[in-house]
């Protein structure tokens, strides 16, 4: 592990207060940044606990989707982000001899108005959100500090570190990743859901644009001889994994080291890549693994990411499932230390996410499975159960994602809402650019005169209604996305919470406002 930007050492421990902050974040990855930037950018104090001594500065997750995007659009990232990016148009899986047998299309512009994947190189991401973290005077990272101790109080969570300080806050979360010191403490098992390969990780840094050397963008390569996945994460960054035998750890189990070996990777990706072509960067052996704890809140402490849970890579949404974890908790744990709700709302952090993530990685693993076959014959079936699917298709194959499960909404609620262009008459953009995040009640043109705005906005709700042209609360939706969304739900007006969920959502509107009035009014709900 190397740290690309040594000056995060300087910036640590830049606030010593002694009273508790709002809350102390354990981990300082994309998840736990995310987290921070969220809750700093709404007021409360946090602070961020890594032990290592700076960002990691290594490529790890590989892709994104939209919903992630929209996620660092809402923070501010978006344009800063869009050069480093590589939009993929597709996900193909071929078998040993070549032939295609999945085409996962992915759009240009999917609902949440960005394209549906991303590849990208990791640190940069981090880098972005580590300066707008440490562009926030009430959000504090202390590299440098591990975690060794957890006592929860009635009203705070006392942290013990390795440097004997102890610090104390409101709320933690720990964000700490699969071996998760924040899960241990609290002693959470987990589920094994039956998914546990060996994977060799090789990342390679381009002497010449991917392009030039014709290698695949995303490929997996169902090779019974050597299951592969190849990723151009962007035009100077390309990731290579094999599936690994068990026996190839070695008599002393020592981390696959003679795999991770330099010439045993160049052998293994001389069919793709020269040494003219690529330095190596990283290469590293893992378990892909299927894991969900049983507990993701234990009084005021919460569980987030890989923290929570692993899941196989097949379908990229491992970083993404962390990503929406902590928008989750993060409009929960504000509504809680503003008391608007009571603590009791952190229990549908789980309720609703779990089912999301238990999908999702059932996928992956079914992906997993098909992909990590090594018997010849078996491998045989599955090319022709794969044909004969492909051949039956009538429209695109795309990734499609459950919605959450039972929580914090009402009727209508719990799926994924749209974002498309609007214009209020002097800008044209995404509609989170035009009328900003936080909760949000979008309402058809006629449905509007049936509602009080006014009695909303008092709560911090922004009312939007959809016509054909702008004017007042009304934003023009010139490509009719948000028009046919709400027709397609079956609904004159839906009720949108931070994290881009509906909360509620029907075809009379002042119910929707009414029922979204009630959450928000402290002591109502």
């Amino acid at each position: 592990m190397t740290d690309e930007y040594p000056e995060n050492a300087k910036k640590q421990n830049k606030k010593q207060n002694s009273s508790p902050a709002d809350v102390a974040v354990v981990g300082c990855g994309p998840v736990g940044m995310t987290l921070a930037a969220l809750l700093g950018k709404a007021g409360h104090s946090v602070v961020v606990l890594e032990r290592y001594p700076g960002l990691y500065g290594l490529p790890r997750a590989a892709s994104f989707d939209g919903e992630t995007m929209r996620a660092l659009q809402g923070l501010g990232l978006a344009n800063e982000l869009v050069p480093t990016l590589r939009v993929q148009d597709a996900y193909e899986w071929r078998n040993g001899a070549g032939e295609l047998l999945i085409r996962q299309e992915c759009r240009p512009v999917g609902a949440s108005g960005w394209a549906d994947l991303y590849l990208f190189h990791q640190p940069y991401l981090e880098k972005a959100l580590h300066a707008l973290c440490t562009s926030l005077p009430n959000v504090d990272i202390r590299f440098g500090t591990t975690v060794t101790d957890l006592t929860q109080e009635q009203d705070r969570v006392t942290l013990s570190t390795a440097d004997g300080a102890t610090l104390a806050a409101r709320y933690v979360v720990g964000c700490d990743g699969g071996n998760s010191f924040v899960r241990d403490a609290l002693g959470v098992e987990q589920d094994d859901l039956g998914f546990s390969e060996p994977w060799l990780v090789c990342d390679f840094a381009l002497r010449r644009p991917a392009a030039e050397l014709g290698l695949p963008s995303m490929l997996q390569i169902g090779d019974p001889e050597e299951p592969t996945t190849i990723v151009t994460t962007t035009a100077g960054h390309q990731r290579f994994c094999f599936l690994l035998d068990k026996d190839d750890d070695g008599d002393n189990g020592d981390g696959f080291a003679r795999e991770r070996a330099a010439e045993k990777v160049w052998s293994r990706v001389e069919r793709h890549l020269s040494r003219d072509d690529a330095d190596i960067v990283r290469t590293a052996a893992y378990t892909f693994q299927s894991l969900v704890a049983r507990r993701w809140r234990d009084g005021r402490v919460l569980l987030a990411g890989d923290a929570a849970h692993q899941m196989p890579p097949f379908l990229g949404q491992g970083m993404c499932s962390g990503i929406r974890d902590v928008l989750n908790i993060a409009f929960k744990l504000d509504l809680v230390l503003r008391g608007v709700r009571g603590a009791e709302v952190l229990d549908t952090y789980q309720s609703e996410r779990e089912p999301h993530v238990r999908g999702v990685t059932a996928a992956s693993m079914e992906l997993g499975r098909q992909h990590t076959l090594r018997d010849p014959v078996l491998a045989r079936e599955r090319d022709n159960t794969l044909r004969a699917r492909r051949s039956a298709l009538r429209e695109p194959d795309r990734i499609r994602l459950p919605d959450l499960g039972p929580g914090l909404f009402a009727s209508g609620g719990g799926k994924l809402s749209v974002q498309g262009r609007v214009s209020d008459g002097r800008r044209t953009g995404l509609l989170d650019e035009i009328v900003g995040g936080g909760f949000r009640l979008l309402v058809a043109e006629q449905a509007l005169p049936l509602l009080d705005p006014a009695s909303l906005s008092d709560l911090g709700v922004t009312v939007v209604g959809f016509g054909p042209s702008a004017g007042g609360a009304v934003v023009a939706d010139p490509d009719g996305t948000h028009r046919r969304w709400l027709s397609g739900i079956g609904a004159t007006a839906a009720a949108v919470r931070p994290d881009n969920y509906v909360y509620a959502a029907g075809p009379d509107a002042g119910e929707v406002a009414s029922q979204l009035r009630t959450a928000l009014t402290p002591g109502a709900a």
